[in-house]
């Protein structure tokens, strides 16, 4: 009798543990149903700056002054970022001139066929370069893509510069090959999300230029092999770039710069401009005309409500000039980006009719650049202009 009930009481433990052993596998299966059905909480998405965001960014800035830099030695970007060409001697050389006279911004192209040929070495090279302009107090608006010139980029030894000609060596990204080829543009996304991504979050950089002048047709210089819907292209093209970087998180603002146009009313402004101003946190544009449609143009963009970049300006013959130009931009606080800084393999000391008209010397009024090869100032009277001008409002 005692040894029975001995039983049913080892009976019943028996059955209480694997009651509690069901019961447990069940809430715990309960609880794994409600985590699964649980909506997980999204990654907050990097949108459009909107005026405040754009604004207060640009309230911490200092005013930016600086030029379009490639070094003297390189003939394009292919030539200023490959590894058998990258001359970070000359780069901290010339920056060093540009830290002198009071410039503090660079604007720097970039190729996509950089990031295809060595995406590793590309970025090292990246971070050297920043290394070396941070060194000079100098931050840098990047350029991921660019539709002038050269629609046939290649890797490799770059040719010669053609005699007295401007940017005779200057190539586009993307070429006119890929930019046909709908299947390369995952390849195009992988550059522009890793470039990036990867510096999303330096200091040294100032932003992101993703396009320059999407809609430019070259002109003389290679309209005879440009394809009739090559803005078409880009245009589809251009609004997935600014994804594509946007979500990356930059805590750099993006842009691609206006360059020509009648940008009085935005209803009527063309579809690619309209894009670019709307896509963009900070608005830029280009203007290499007089003083006076300099400051029209400035006042027409306001409307925006957003900071203003001059990411090219100064052409001499035009009266696109730092003299002219410098003390309008400071009025209206606008960052300024000049064309050229160091004379050199880009040649662009000459002018943009030097593609239809012979030069067999150097022109008697520069075109572009501020610096000999040697560091002189081409006009020593510029130099010490834009030095006193930057130190006034920067020194503050």
């Amino acid at each position: 009798m005692i040894r029975q009930k001995i039983q049913l009481k080892k009976l019943l433990a028996i059955g209480f543990i694997a009651f509690s052993l069901f019961s447990c596998d069940s809430n715990q299966k309960e609880k794994s149903k409600e985590v699964a059905n649980t909506p997980k909480e999204e990654t907050t998405k990097r949108e459009i700056w909107t005026k405040k965001q754009a604004n207060d960014w640009y309230a911490a800035q200092p005013w930016y002054v600086g030029a379009n830099f490639n070094p003297s030695t390189a003939i394009n970007q292919l030539e200023m970022w490959q590894a058998d060409s990258f001359d970070t001697a000359t780069i901290d050389k010339e920056l060093g001139w540009a830290e002198e006279i009071g410039m503090n911004a660079m604007r720097v192209y970039l190729h996509d066929l950089l990031y295809k040929q060595d995406p590793e070495g590309f970025f090292k090279r990246m971070d050297e370069y920043l290394a070396i302009a941070d060194k000079h107090h100098i931050k840098t608006l990047f350029v991921l893509f660019d539709s002038c010139w050269d629609p046939f980029p290649a890797l490799g030894t770059q040719r010669a510069p053609k005699p007295h000609v401007h940017n005779s060596g200057w190539v586009q990204s993307p070429g006119q090959k890929v930019l046909q080829d709908s299947t390369q543009y995952s390849r195009l996304e992988k550059y522009v999300k890793a470039t990036v991504g990867h510096f999303n979050n330096d200091e040294r950089i100032l932003g992101w230029d993703v396009w320059n002048e999407p809609d430019n047709m070259t002109g003389p210089s290679y309209e005879a092999v440009e394809i009739a819907n090559k803005k078409e292209l880009v245009y589809n093209l251009l609004g997935q770039v600014f994804e594509w970087a946007r979500s990356e998180n930059p805590s750099q603002p993006l842009t691609s710069g206006i360059w020509i146009g009648d940008w009085a009313n935005h209803d009527t402004m063309e579809k690619m401009h309209k894009l670019q101003v709307t896509q963009s946190d900070v608005i830029s544009f280009h203007n290499y005309e007089t003083p006076e449609i300099f400051e029209t143009k400035i006042k027409q963009l306001q409307r925006y409500g957003k900071p203003l970049l001059c990411t090219e300006y100064m052409a001499r013959p035009n009266g696109s000039t730092f003299q002219g130009f410098l003390p309008i931009a400071k009025k209206y606080n606008v960052a300024m980006f000049n064309w050229g800084l160091v004379d050199g393999k880009s040649q662009t000391k000459y002018p943009w009719d030097s593609w239809t008209k012979t030069y067999t010397a150097e022109p008697e009024e520069w075109f572009h650049e501020v610096f000999h090869t040697d560091g002189t100032p081409y006009k020593t009277e510029e130099t010490e202009f834009i030095k006193k001008i930057t130190s006034e409002v920067n020194s503050k």
